[in-house]
Formats: C-alpha cells, structure tokens, sequence
C-alpha cells in the first residue's frame, strides 16, 4: 500500500495531481491512500486514482488503522513535522525531501522559490519515478442545480494581502454584466458578507451570490462549466486551471511563478506587477493593490480570445475513493 501525506487545501491538492499520477501509473496494482481534510473528498474524487481517504486536518494527529506501509510519500512539505508524522507510520521506505532534523537523509534538497508543482515532480523524479507537469485536468461533473455559462467573480481568500479589494471586483462584476456575461459571486461561508457587498455594489440581483450555497464537489462543477474565473491567488484559480476555464488570476503577495497555472495556456491570464513598498498587514499586498480594473478587463478579454480558438477541455473518467 502507498500513503500520501497532502493535508492541505483546495489549490493544494489540485497542484499535487501530477505526483499523485505519477504515483498511480509506477504502482498501478498497489492501494494508493491520501492522508487529507475530509472536506477534500469531493475533490479527490474529480482527481481520481485515489483508493482511499484517510482523514487528517494538516499536521494534526495521524490515526493510521491500518498495517505499516509499504511506502509513504511526503507531498506535504519539507519537514520535519510532515516526515515524523508519515514516519509514524513505520512505512518500508519513505520518499521525501532530505531533512536532517527529521533524520532523513535520502531525497533531492528543497529550492523555496520553485513552482509548486515542479516541486513534487521534481521530488518523484528524483526516486525514479516520472511525472508530467501538464497532467492537471480533472474530472468534469455534471453541473447539477447550478447554472452554466456563467462569469465566476471570486473575491474571498484566506489572507487578507490575497484580497483584491471588493469596490475593484465589483466595478469589474458591474462591467462584465454590461458586456452580456451572467455574473456570479462566490466564496466560502465566512466571505458571504464580502461577497453580498459585490454583489452590491455591481447591482447583481441577490440570486446572483452563491458564497457558502455550494460545497466543493458543486463550487467544482460551476466552475467546470463556466464562461470565465476572476479570481485572487486561490484555490477556485487551480480548479479553472484542471477545467480549462478561462481564467484571470491576481497575484500578490506570491507570484505566479511560485503557484500560477502553466504559462503555455494563455486563457488562463495571471496578473503579477510585484511589490512596490513593504506589505500592510491589514490591506492588499502592493501587487495587488497596483492592479487596476482595466488591466483586469483587458486581461478576461485576452482570455476569452484566446480560449475560443484552442482545443476543448479533456474529459476524465471516475476515479474511485472509498471511507
């Protein structure tokens, strides 16, 4: 049995897909286990290959139930709390990046400025195991109760210095809607009042405000089946990367070249202008406060152009994930 270690969240697990691949296709008769929220669930099952879940909330308390196996991989980080934990486990062979606290010396070192997803590429190549960077499209459900074709306007982020300010995501709601688009507005429960106030100020009618009305698995299907994604520095712009939605992402204070989608498929426009002055710890990070609304606009519309002309979306099958 292989284990995984990847406790994080959306954009996380979602640039993890190529190395939870790789994994899949070297040890295709093996059960494969991702230690993970359970609130990933749905998506883990738009990922596919993943037998089972076993559930973790970052580096808390592994309850392992099972018997030691026969390799864990540390996709959660460098170390040392993400090793001990997996070796813990007492797994035959541990893959991970070398970490002398930890007492694992094997593993490739860890560079703190690569791509996220080339971090773990780079990780399995190392033990000889191949992965393709390119391989992040996920499953496409079926769009259910909500509607498609639809503009995502995404103001929410955990961290304040991710935060486009609302009057900004607004002005471009309020735009986009002149321009003929169905806008609606997104987010987590917590950000419903930022996203009522976008809503608000753009003159969105309230259906339009579906922050904390959509789980996962649901907030995934809309944006599989939308016309755009404007969005900060956040997980729903790592699920329009795995659909191939086109996509405006705003970056700050981490750039693209750190966590944004592939460079070579233009409808996905990653803004970046880099930081001006020190970050206020209560206020956007300067990268995104230099961003104004016209260079967002212009952006979706180099997206969309862009989009109308490439190849579709790929389709894949189920994956399986048992409790």
């Amino acid at each position: 049995m292989i284990l995984v270690l990847r406790a994080l969240g959306v954009g996380d697990l979602a640039t993890g897909v190529p190395a939870l691949r790789a994994l899949r296709a070297a040890y295709p008769g093996k059960e494969l286990a991702l230690v993970a929220p359970r609130w990933l669930s749905p998506l883990v099952e738009l990922v596919g290959g993943v037998d089972r879940l076993v559930e973790a909330d970052g580096l808390g308390r592994l309850a392992w139930p099972g018997p030691s196996p026969e390799l864990a991989v540390n996709l959660h980080g460098r170390g040392p709390q993400s090793h001990r934990r997996l070796a813990g486990t007492r797994p035959r062979r541990l893959l991970a990046f070398a970490n002398a606290e930890a007492g694992h010396h094997d593993g490739p070192d860890w560079r703190a400025e690569e791509h996220e997803i080339d971090r773990w590429c780079r990780l399995l190549a190392w033990y000889g195991i191949p992965a393709d960077r390119t391989d992040l499209a996920l499953r496409r459900p079926a769009p259910g109760r909500l509607p498609t074709g639809v503009s995502v306007v995404h103001p929410g982020a955990k961290a304040t210095q991710r935060r486009w300010p609302p009057a900004r995501f607004a002005a471009v709601a309020r735009e986009l809607t002149d321009r003929g688009h169905r806008v609606v507005v997104t987010g987590t429960p917590g950000e419903r009042g930022i996203a009522e106030e976008v809503a608000r100020r753009a003159g969105l009618p309230a259906d339009a405000v579906l922050a904390g009305a959509t789980d996962l698995g649901e907030l995934a299907a809309l944006v599989a089946h939308a016309r755009l994604v404007v969005s900060g520095d956040t997980g729903i712009g790592h699920l329009a990367t795995g659909y191939a939605t086109p996509s405006v992402l705003l970056f700050g204070p981490v750039p693209p070249a750190q966590w944004g989608p592939p460079p070579d498929r233009p409808w996905h426009q990653a803004l970046w202008v880099g930081p001006r002055r020190p970050a206020d710890d209560d206020g956007p990070h300067p990268a995104l406060a230099a961003l104004d609304v016209p260079a967002v606009l212009a952006a979706v519309e180099r997206s969309l152009r862009v989009r109308r002309t490439a190849a579709p979306a790929p389709l894949l099958p189920a994956g399986s994930l048992r409790s």
